[in-house]
């Protein structure tokens, strides 16, 4: 390991990857995403290799996961969202076509392995034309070693409890949102928005 940065690999990658698609597709059967929704994903490659945040960032861990969830994502159409770590103010790594369909602005970083994290760093290297941005509303979201990804969930977020409940030696977190409920004791709601 150089400065924070994994130079060996010492974790069965395979397994990350089940495990990742088994997160995500437990989610989405939770959560129900439409066609064109955005999962944001924050991950620490650190705390999947059993390590604290921020002190062990694995260019194999993050490219494993990105890829694992890209395939799902893609299968669902879903956009994908790769939340930067805090050097990056946890500006999010998105598709181009995301970003123009949503009119997100486009803000101008490359995130690299100690600033941005191993994952946003895969999505920009596997991205078909990553575009950086601020902030978005995503319908899902998959934290991964307590990243810290609600401020990127739309309102309400709801809790989704998954049976795989790590990834590596990471902790995981799953969320939907719904509509907010507005009124009072008389409103009613409408059932397909829970």
């Amino acid at each position: 390991m150089a400065n924070g940065i994994a130079t060996e690999n010492i974790m069965n990658l395979n397994e990350i990857r089940q495990q990742t698609i088994s997160v995500a597709c437990e989610l989405f059967e939770a959560a129900h995403p439409e066609k064109d929704d955005i999962l944001v994903v924050g991950c620490s490659s650190s705390e999947v290799a059993k390590h604290r945040i921020g002190t062990f960032s694995s260019e194999e861990i993050g490219s494993t996961i990105f890829k694992a969830l890209l395939e799902v994502c893609q299968k669902n159409g879903i956009f994908l969202a790769a939340q930067c770590c805090e050097h990056l103010n946890r500006a999010l790594i998105i598709e181009k076509s995301c970003a123009k369909l949503y009119r997100l602005p486009i803000v101008n970083v490359r995130p690299q392995l100690k600033a941005g994290g191993s994952f946003a760093t895969a999505a920009f290297n596997n991205f078909a034309a990553p575009v950086a941005v601020e902030s978005i509303q995503a319908n899902a979201g998959i934290d991964i070693g307590d990243t810290l990804i609600g401020m990127h969930l739309a309102p309400v977020a709801v809790p989704v409890r998954t049976a795989t409940a790590s990834i590596g030696s990471a902790h995981v977190v799953c969320a939907r949102t719904r509509a907010k409920y507005i009124g009072g004791e008389r409103a009613c709601y409408n059932e397909a928005l829970m």
